[in-house]
């Protein structure tokens, strides 16, 4: 069994499928079960729980080989970043409580950097995930590809707007179906899952 929070995302759907095409157990952790519905009728379990909830997470996470966090973004934080560091240490308590295998949390890239900046919300988590008595793994994506999405409308005028800079600089992107494909990977690598050998691969 492993539960996925974000399953009704863009990574956390793809951990999903392909823990299923692995012939896996699934139970996704949302926290409104009738917009997951989509799931529930594809074979997982569901069980509701808000990231800042440390009791119905550690129920939600109790019992499973492996953990998938997935936070929801912020693009508007407090100087201080006090909503992190809140759900640093809600996620903290429900993972030191529950005790799964092995965990899995999506970071992003420049987590590492210590200059104060939009993403210093996961290098907050991370620490605190540190003292977490359990296995986990961050994973550090790129720039989602599926970001240039945004970029269509304004490309078919001739203009491209960009939050990246600097402009020149070349950025590392990455599809959100390899990331699913690689997060599902590690969660049976640290859940010690058996039974698996008959999948090979990812879900595209």
């Amino acid at each position: 069994m492993f539960a996925i929070t974000g399953i009704t995302g863009q990574v956390g759907g793809e951990v999903a499928r392909n823990l299923l095409a692995g012939r896996q157990t699934v139970r996704g952790v949302v926290r409104d079960v009738n917009k997951a519905k989509v799931w529930a009728e594809r074979g997982c379990e569901l069980m509701a729980a808000d990231i800042n909830d440390a009791a119905a997470l550690t129920a939600a996470f109790e019992g499973v080989d492996g953990v998938f966090v997935l936070v929801p973004p912020n693009f508007d934080p407090s100087p201080d970043f006090q909503e992190a560091r809140a759900i640093a240490g809600t996620l903290n308590r429900a993972l030191d409580s529950a005790r799964p295998r092995g965990v899995v949390y999506l970071s992003t890239i420049g987590a590492q950097t210590t200059h104060l900046n939009l993403l210093s919300q996961h290098t907050i988590i991370e620490q605190a995930l540190r003292k977490v008595s359990v296995p986990i793994t961050f994973l550090r994506p790129a720039w989602f590809m599926e970001n240039s999405n945004w970029d269509v409308a304004s490309a078919k005028n001739g203009l491209i707007q960009s939050f990246l800079q600097p402009l020149d600089k070349p950025v590392p992107m990455v599809a959100t179906a390899d990331i699913g494909c690689l997060a599902a990977e590690l969660l049976q690598e640290s859940g010690k899952v058996t039974g698996s050998s008959s999948w090979k691969g990812c879900v595209l």
